[in-house]
């Protein structure tokens, strides 16, 4: 998921008018930033008063995500727990909001988890965007540590990988890296395992 706004005009619902992000990068306030995720078709994140606009997912992304959802909903639920998927907002810290592709609790009636956006999570999953790996495997893997949350999944269509990462202090480390011909597992949900092959085979 990617990049900064640049060039980006919108078109607001209420009135048709037109609003040009960069105008106001930098800018932006998190009233604002929530105010304008509400009111549009469009993905955005938000970082210290920028906006960042998110893709359009594919195909092979909504599928993938769609069978990892199916995957660990099924499996949570059964321990009172529960998995939603973007768009759904997430707050890393004030002034920053992130929407992974999937957020997981393992209590459903966990504080955190919140009406307009959660405050945590305990696992979160990302599937990676051609356009700016390094944003899912490096910027975010920082923020999501930052945030306190347990697990981070890094979904990777690429080279057909699932990283697993577990939070260790104030940093992730490997858990494991899994390929095709191998079982993903968790190391938050013990028992949780999940067909490599089938990942990216879905559709």
């Amino acid at each position: 998921m990617n990049g900064v706004a640049q060039g980006l005009r919108l078109a607001t619902t209420d009135d048709d008018s037109v609003l040009d992000l960069d105008l106001m990068q930098g800018l932006w306030t998190e009233v604002q930033y929530l105010k304008l995720t509400d009111h549009s078709r469009r993905l955005f994140e938000f970082t210290d008063g920028s906006i960042e606009v998110l893709p359009m997912p594919t195909d092979k992304h909504q599928s993938i995500s769609r069978f990892l959802l199916f995957a660990f909903f099924t499996w949570v639920q059964q321990i009172g727990g529960t998995v939603l998927y973007a768009p759904l907002r997430l707050q890393i810290r004030a002034r920053k909001f992130r929407e992974p592709d999937l957020l997981l609790v393992r209590n459903a009636d966990d504080p955190r988890r919140q009406n307009a956006y959660w405050l945590g999570a305990d696992l979160v999953v990302e599937i990676v965007s051609p356009d700016d790996p390094e944003r899912d495997t490096q910027v975010k893997r920082d923020e999501y540590a930052e945030a306190g949350i347990p697990e981070y999944w890094i979904v990777n269509p690429e080279d057909e990988t699932v990283m697993v990462l577990r939070l260790e202090g104030v940093q992730y480390v490997e858990h494991g890296i899994f390929r095709r011909g191998d079982a993903a597992s968790s190391a938050l949900l013990t028992g949780f395992t999940i067909d490599v092959n089938a990942v990216f085979d879905a559709h």
